[in-house]
């Protein structure tokens, strides 16, 4: 094991875990390949069985032979940088969830086409850039049968420390690309399109010929002002969720788990 005693916050090797922004971290080091941090045992692990490459660990001393000990037999001769919790957490800014992050390459994405090719049921995120709410987004795309993700480029980076920690690694279980033209894009690939949001032509979440359509791309807007006109105006369906108590609309990310539910694959089917 590689294991390297912090005794300085100057350290070689130490940027990518303190001083880097998540934008530089995606810019690339070392051959142009940018990284991403993953967060906690568990987040790692599913990053490491999906195939990811580990760069470097930081890691609380006491998870070295404890909770980080599995891991740190599966990366190899990286180097795990290590010291106590107040240390790390002055290091990073923040206390680490379970006491290690892992720095991991990042992979070249696959085309929207490669995506969307067997593809049935994907989630369009239109412009959502609340890191919890991509998070939370994913984990409902991959708990409750849609196929794949798609972001328009104004989107959050669904590889955000925070999105990966709170999707609980299922980032790295569905496949995701970003879409760099309008969602009605998705009609080349035989995508009808069912945009979320209130309008006066809008359907039910349960209207029939949702599910009876073979290949749906469900879109979901801003936190804040919703979907964009244009995509409303382009989608084959606008659709709304059935509301009480004078609510008119819920959280994005608690829309899209109740959209995923509706319209996605069901384990019985």
């Amino acid at each position: 094991m590689n294991i390297i005693e912090i005794e300085s916050l100057d350290m070689p090797g130490l940027d990518i875990f303190g001083k880097l922004t998540e934008a530089q971290l995606r810019q690339g080091l070392e051959h142009g390949q940018g990284l991403f941090i993953a967060e906690s045992p568990k987040v790692i692990k599913v990053a490491l069985d999906a195939g990811y490459e580990p760069f470097a660990l930081l890691c609380e001393r006491k998870h070295i032979t404890g909770d980080a000990a599995s891991l740190i037999a599966r990366c190899g001769d990286i180097p795990i940088y290590t010291g106590e919790r107040q240390l790390l957490s002055s290091l990073t800014g923040y206390t680490l969830t379970r006491g290690v992050l892992c720095a991991m390459r990042r992979r070249q994405l696959p085309s929207v086409e490669a995506v969307c090719r067997d593809a049935r049921r994907v989630v369009v995120i239109d412009g959502v850039v609340d890191t919890t709410n991509i998070g939370a987004i994913f984990r409902s795309a991959a708990a409750l049968g849609m196929d794949a993700v798609l972001l328009t480029r104004n989107s959050c980076d669904p590889l955000n420390r925070r999105s990966i920690r709170v999707s609980m690694g299922t980032v790295f279980l569905v496949p995701w690309t970003w879409l760099d033209g309008e969602p009605s894009q998705l009609h080349e690939y035989g995508f009808k399109t069912a945009a979320m949001a209130l309008t006066a032509d809008s359907v039910s979440l349960s209207h029939p010929a949702l599910k009876q359509e073979p290949r749906l791309a469900v879109v979901m807007g801003t936190e804040g002002d919703g979907l964009p006109c244009q995509t409303i105006s382009e989608a084959d369906y606008v659709v709304r969720i059935p509301m009480y108590h004078a609510v008119d609309s819920l959280n994005v990310a608690a829309a899209a788990a109740v959209a995923c539910w509706e319209l996605g694959k069901r384990k019985e089917e």
